[in-house]
């Protein structure tokens, strides 16, 4: 039996709703039918939020994660012009998120994101999300492949040029694609339903360029996935013609009975690799060689934070911290300002919720560095700050159990007030086990959930440790659950000291943490799994 989100599938195509964005505009989203307003319009990147009635959320689409300062400065009005509800949200797939939208503006909107080449169509439910590269392609002077027209034809295959494609509109659940060219594993390719990661035919650089593929890896509330190897070598040209052939696949066979099983990795657990890559063959219509003997990711995670020399002479680009991802209109416009000042007009972001601004000459980065929003966004921020990653939170998330961004950043600042550190710690907050936030790529990993302390219920949180990013990736594991929020300090502080070489900076702080001198043991009693 098909569930709930298939029949509503089934009834209406979610793209269908196009024209009628108009009338419902005029009407009002109050006369809007309840699964056009709850399902459909996700589909054109348009997203009701009940914690926030009548101020909307549009996704945009941001392949690879590259803007123009023009596409910046439309976005930045679109913010402005919804007064002190507006606010932009870098997300952990380098897109970004516009909140506190009315819908008597949307046509509008829609129109001037068309006017620079923008589109927010199927970035949301049952579609491929956006399309995730090395935000430094075609500017690191050690990447092996510059991405940046593969993920643009793999966006434009899947959402026909940006117009909306119903060939894709109806897969079981959604799917995320990484495409990464260069040595460390800047897509996590890991956690994606499809990722390309760069290899030689032979295991040797004297051979042929292409990406041995990677299937399954996903976050859900119910089960967490590495993506596996296909098995399959391919040359970039054939990049476009294998992420169409795994999603008619996907589409055509993938389970739909049950949400919570719906995934790419279920139907892989299904059939067995060797049947699932002999579909994708068949629907190719040309085989394919067996994987690399090895792949090319043999670095550490880089974060793009700082100033770098490009691989064009004299050129530089410069890694902005932006906390927790949250932006402003004014910061948009700053943004897009400086990179027309100083580079040329072009800007990137990071699946660590990051901005970059590259092309950078030499002579102007003395000015650069005197630039006032410098002191809000550092290029070198403190040591936890800069690995700092969180979901929205329930401020604007329906699914949310807990508010997670200025959660994050109070218990960070706290930390650091505290604890002298000697290495960067990267902390993930995910307001629920949907895992928006990737908790589980962390170093240390937040889930929240409902617990209790002395008897009454509170927010609080589950906790992973151990995820690795960048060469032999892994996933981290729970180490406690049903924390208290309230109690976080010393406990964070303890797994800081025992696991990742953290100090405390007095006696003082030993005390303000609960913590003992001797064994750094938290005070606070805690349920260990």
């Amino acid at each position: 039996m098909a569930n709930k989100i298939e029949a509503i599938k089934s009834a209406r195509d979610g793209l269908a709703i196009r024209d009628e964005i108009a009338t419902w505009a005029q009407q009002g989203w109050e006369h809007i039918d309840k699964d056009d307003l709850e399902h459909r319009l996700k589909w054109l990147g348009i997203f009701f939020r009940k914690i926030t009635p009548g101020k909307f959320m549009l996704r945009l689409r941001v392949p690879h994660g590259i803007l123009t300062a023009t596409q910046i400065q439309v976005l930045a009005q679109i913010l402005e012009d919804c007064g002190a509800d507006g606010v932009g949200d870098i997300t952990t797939r380098q897109n970004i998120q516009l909140r506190g939208i009315e819908f008597a503006n949307i046509p509008n909107i829609l129109q001037a994101l068309t006017k620079v080449g923008l589109t927010s169509v199927q970035s949301g439910m049952d579609n491929v999300r956006n399309i995730t590269g090395s935000p430094v392609s075609g500017i690191d002077p050690n990447e092996l492949y510059d991405t940046r027209s593969l993920v643009q034809a793999v966006q434009d295959m899947v959402t026909n040029g940006g117009r909306g494609n119903p060939e894709f509109t109806n897969l079981p659940r959604k799917f995320n694609i990484a495409i990464n060219g260069c040595r460390d594993n800047s897509t996590h390719a890991e956690i994606n339903d499809l990722a390309f990661i760069p290899a030689y035919q032979t295991g040797h650089p004297q051979s042929r360029f292409g990406f041995n593929v990677l299937v399954g890896g996903f976050f859900s509330s119910k089960r967490v996935a590495t993506a596996i190897p296909l098995d399959a070598w391919v040359t970039p040209e054939q990049v476009v013609d294998v992420c169409r052939a795994v999603l008619l696949v996907f589409r055509d066979h993938g389970l739909r009975e049950n949400r919570q099983q719906s995934r790419l990795m279920w139907l892989i657990d299904a059939w067995g690799i060797p049947q699932f890559r002999a579909q994708v063959i068949a629907y190719l219509g040309y085989d394919l060689p067996p994987a690399a003997p090895r792949d090319e990711i043999s670095w550490s995670k880089r974060d793009h934070l700082g100033l770098h020399p490009q691989k064009q002479a004299g050129l530089y680009y410069a890694g902005f911290h932006i906390p927790v991802g949250r932006i402003t209109a004014q910061d948009m416009f700053t943004f897009a300002e400086l990179a027309n000042r100083y580079g040329q007009g072009e800007l990137r972001l990071t699946v660590e919720q990051n901005l970059i601004i590259p092309h950078i000459p030499e002579e102007k980065i003395a000015d650069f560095l005197q630039e006032p929003i410098l002191q809000k966004f550092p290029l070198k921020p403190t040591l936890l700050m800069r690995g700092l990653v969180s979901c929205t939170g329930n401020q604007f998330c329906n699914l949310a159990i807990i508010e997670t961004k200025n959660r994050a950043l109070n218990l960070v600042r706290e930390l650091e007030e505290l604890l002298e550190l000697h290495q960067p710690v990267r902390i993930h907050w995910s307001g629920c086990p949907n895992s928006c936030g990737q908790p589980q790529v962390g170093d240390i990993g937040f889930i929240g959930c409902k617990t209790k302390k002395n008897g009454k219920p509170v927010d609080g949180v589950d906790i992973y440790l151990g995820g690795k990013v960048g060469h032999e990736a892994t996933l981290g594991n729970c180490i406690m659950k049903g924390i208290p929020c309230e109690d976080l300090l010393g406990i964070v502080a303890d797994l800081l000291i025992r696991h990742f070489g953290a100090l405390p900076r007095s006696n003082l702080s030993l005390e303000r943490l609960g913590l003992d001198g001797a064994t750094h043991s938290p005070s606070t009693s805690v349920s260990a799994v």
